[in-house]
């Protein structure tokens, strides 16, 4: 099973205009331009999810929204990716797509780094953090993994640009 995790694009950095929590944060223009482009690039590099689970806030809704789009798969809002997600959960949610072979979880910072260390078998010190609209594809086995997925690779969104 191939997993793409990836971080929220740009969102708006404050509250006001009417946004009054943090979970209705949107993305910015910037931020859905540079998500077009991250779902552009991904297509180039041939990947083809079959479904995308997102994180139920704003800014997470929309970067998915904009995945979804780009791909025409099935889209899952989750609280599992919520802020403060546990990998069980997680893998919970992602239980539900047994026949799955390409799966996008989208979510937050630290979240995204923290399942990947989870799905590598890593220490507590390591530490991936993740641009705003960052993907990295982990291989992996099985889930819950009983054995170590290996990271194919991490892109920042800059890197989109160029293909």
């Amino acid at each position: 099973m191939r997993l793409y995790l990836v971080r929220h694009g740009i969102a708006s950095e404050r509250l006001g205009h009417g946004v009054t929590r943090d979970a209705d944060r949107p993305l910015t223009d910037e931020g859905k331009e540079e998500m077009r482009v991250v779902a552009r690039g991904l297509a180039k590099l041939n990947v083809k999810p079959d479904v995308v689970l997102a994180s139920p806030l704003v800014r997470t809704r929309e970067t998915a929204e904009i995945l979804v789009e780009q791909f025409g798969c099935e889209l899952k809002f989750t609280d599992t990716l919520a802020p403060g997600v546990t990998a069980a959960n997680v893998w919970k949610s992602v239980a539900r797509y047994p026949q799955a072979e390409q799966i996008f979880l989208v979510g937050h910072e630290p979240d995204m780094g923290m399942l990947v260390r989870d799905l590598v078998f890593a220490g507590l010190e390591f530490e991936l953090p993740f641009k705003k609209g960052g993907v990295c594809r982990v291989d992996v086995s099985d889930l819950p993994p009983t054995s170590p997925g290996i990271i194919k690779w991490m892109l920042p969104p800059k890197v989109f640009h160029s293909l």
